[in-house]
């Protein structure tokens, strides 16, 4: 769970991010999923966006996506997410771009 400094802090840094998964008419689907998941693997933080052709909401695309995947849903805005898995292989010294981390 992450607390409001660290969403703070990575909030920062999605804002300098591109949108790299986006969700259609067909919602979340198996594509999306493996999308998200190596996306996350490499970055640890994504953005990703639900276009107005969707039936679901941001939060709800969020939620599913990052339940889908193991991740934190850090906020959303209008049709915006953002994602957040700690990469384990990680230090923790090697967190000091995004704050402090637990």
């Amino acid at each position: 769970m992450l607390s409001s400094k660290e969403r703070a802090n990575l909030r920062k840094y999605a804002n300098s991010q591109d949108t790299i998964i986006h969700i259609g008419k067909d919602g979340v689907t198996e594509n999306v999923i493996r999308q998200a998941d190596s996306a996350l693997t490499a970055r640890e933080l994504i953005k990703g966006r639900v276009l107005p052709n969707s039936l679901l909401t941001a939060r709800e695309a969020s939620d599913e996506v990052a339940q889908a995947v193991s991740a934190e849903t850090v906020f959303t805005v209008g049709s915006k997410f953002v994602l957040f898995r700690r990469n384990r292989a990680k230090k923790d010294s090697e967190y000091k771009a995004f704050g402090s981390f637990s």
